[in-house]
């Protein structure tokens, strides 16, 4: 026979969540249901869905401080000049973009009520009504153009400037209606305006030690490179947001002091824990590890303009050479996916899964090596610390390339002055790539032949034509399929190995509550303060 309570409501439940809530304890709230009719066995069917509802259910108040790795006395306010992580956390918290992307990485509105086009070259915007900056003042169009016409100002030094271009004109149609024209059509203006750096701010400004924005918090604090605090809007226009009372956001470079400041009680979220910091956490209750997957990625660069790049066949062998499963379990120490050597993550919308990744085999490795004459011969590999586990990936393939007679010459050099010296110069390197939101971005800057960053100089003018294609049409099958095929060209003809997808993870109180992954990277791609609750 099944225990069951008789005449238990909806109210009840309430009760007993409100009771929880007010720190009863389980005896308590077991005498409370006993009371009711409840047996013993349906009365902790009741405290464990009250539980897990309450778990799920935002709770507003407290005071959150979060500390992330990075910071500089450059930290800055100003969106279109955010270059680290301290930067985004502190923008996505005073400023509001036109959309933004979700967990999924699906494109959704924030101050745009909607983004419309026929032709991907003339977009209507229609913004919300309602919304007011942080000193009272009501967002208009004229708002919108005049922080997107920044990005385009050289005097303003925008990091997102060679994006910015392909916007030609702007006009406002009305107080809530804006007109953007681009030079070609590009069906992802929506996405790309969901960067960080496209925040909206008023009209005019030029000071932005303030934080004037439309968003979730008001700006109380800001000392640049040691912290901020900002404090709740109350007047914010999506209802019921933000849970928190205040949040401050700190900066400690060393990740043990990071995970100790989270052990000792001075923060609740320590951002980007180091695989061995993960250990001081272990299984100490009370914190909780978060693990995303956003598609950041370390890469080997076979520049195929040079040699040993410039003989397919060494390409050819390098990509059977690399074991991705070992690259994962060891220099990742378990915190990657396998990836297939095109950089469109499975976070993003439009990754191929059907592509599958270059099996790990030493002979055939070898066999091409042979056909290139190149087998015995020494090859320097260039690594550093800059870019992440690289030196760690290097050894793990030059081991390999010992088993079969390849000669991997690893050269560790230092990480000051390592992107300027030897990414994108030296024959073999690594590099390292933090997450965009579209296919057309990470092309645009990686694959395409003029792309500024072509880091194994890749050149295929049937890849230019498929991504102008893909770029204006409104078909997002269509574009799913020739993005998907281009990924393939990637993998197959490209000069670069992308063996994972980097997994970011954090660290936090278990008492901190609504964190989940984002495509635009970790700390809820940065945003996490305006949808975080802190647990009663």
């Amino acid at each position: 026979m099944t225990d069951k309570i008789t005449n238990w409501t909806g109210a009840d439940d309430a009760m007993v969540e409100n009771a929880i809530r007010r720190g009863a304890s389980r005896r308590e709230l077991l005498k409370m249901l006993l009371a009711g009719g409840a047996a013993v066995a349906a009365g902790s069917m009741v405290l464990g869905r009250a539980t897990q509802a309450l778990a799920a259910t935002p709770v507003s108040g407290g005071n959150f401080k979060a500390a992330g790795w990075s910071s500089s006395t450059a930290d800055t306010l100003d969106p279109a000049k955010a270059s680290l992580s301290t930067d985004y956390v502190r923008c996505c918290s005073l400023y509001n973009r036109l959309t933004f992307l979700d967990k999924d990485g699906v494109t959704q509105m924030e101050l745009a009520e909607s983004f419309d086009s026929k032709d991907a070259k003339t977009w209507t915007v229609k913004l919300r009504k309602g919304v007011t900056f942080h000193d009272g003042k009501d967002l208009t169009a004229e708002d919108v153009i005049y922080s997107l016409k920044r990005h385009l100002d050289k005097s303003v030094g925008s990091k997102v400037a060679k994006i910015a271009a392909q916007m030609t004109g702007f006009k406002a149609v009305d107080k809530s209606t804006v007109e953007i024209t681009l030079a070609d059509p590009n069906a992802d203006l929506p996405t790309i305006l969901a960067l960080h750096h496209f925040m909206i701010v008023a009209d005019g400004t030029t000071d932005f030690s303030k934080g004037n924005g439309t968003g979730a918090f008001v700006l109380q604090t800001f000392d640049p490179g040691v912290r901020s605090v900002v404090t709740k809007n109350k007047n914010y226009w999506k209802s019921g947001k933000p849970y928190l009372d205040s949040f401050e956001f700190i900066a400690i470079s060393d990740d043990s002091a990071r995970v100790n400041a989270l052990l000792s009680g001075d923060i609740n979220f320590a951002a980007a824990i180091n695989p061995r910091a993960m250990k001081l956490i272990g299984g100490q209750q009370g914190f909780e590890l978060s693990k995303t997957t956003s598609g950041n990625y370390t890469d080997l660069n076979i520049r195929l303009d040079m040699d040993p790049g410039s003989k397919a066949d060494f390409v050819a062998g390098m990509k059977y050479l690399v074991n991705r499963e070992q690259i994962v379990k060891s220099a990742l120490r378990g915190l990657g996916e396998i990836g297939n050597d095109q950089p469109v993550s499975p976070a993003n919308i439009f990754h191929n899964a059907d592509l599958k990744p270059k099996a790990f085999d030493p002979d055939k490795a070898k066999f091409h090596f042979q056909k290139a004459g190149l087998l015995g011969q020494s090859i320097p590999v260039i690594a550093s610390d800059a870019a992440t586990s690289s030196i760690d990936m290097a050894v793990i393939i030059q081991a390999a390339g010992a088993d079969i007679g390849m000669k991997l010459d690893v050269q560790r050099v230092p990480s000051d002055g390592y992107w300027d010296n030897y990414w994108l110069k030296a024959p073999v390197h690594f590099g390292n790539i933090n997450p965009r939101p579209t296919p057309d971005i990470l092309f645009s800057l990686l694959y395409a032949s003029n792309a500024p960053w072509n880091e194994s100089q890749y050149k295929s003018e049937k890849f230019d034509k498929l991504m102008i294609e893909a770029r204006g049409s409104l078909d997002q099958a269509k574009r799913k399929e020739i993005y998907g095929q281009m990924q393939t060209m990637i993998s197959e003809e490209a000069g670069t190995i992308i063996p994972a997808y980097i997994s970011n993870v954090d660290a936090l109180s278990s008492k901190v509550k609504g964190l989940e992954a984002n495509p635009l990277g970790g700390m809820m791609g940065y945003a996490m303060a305006e949808y975080l609750w802190l647990e009663a």
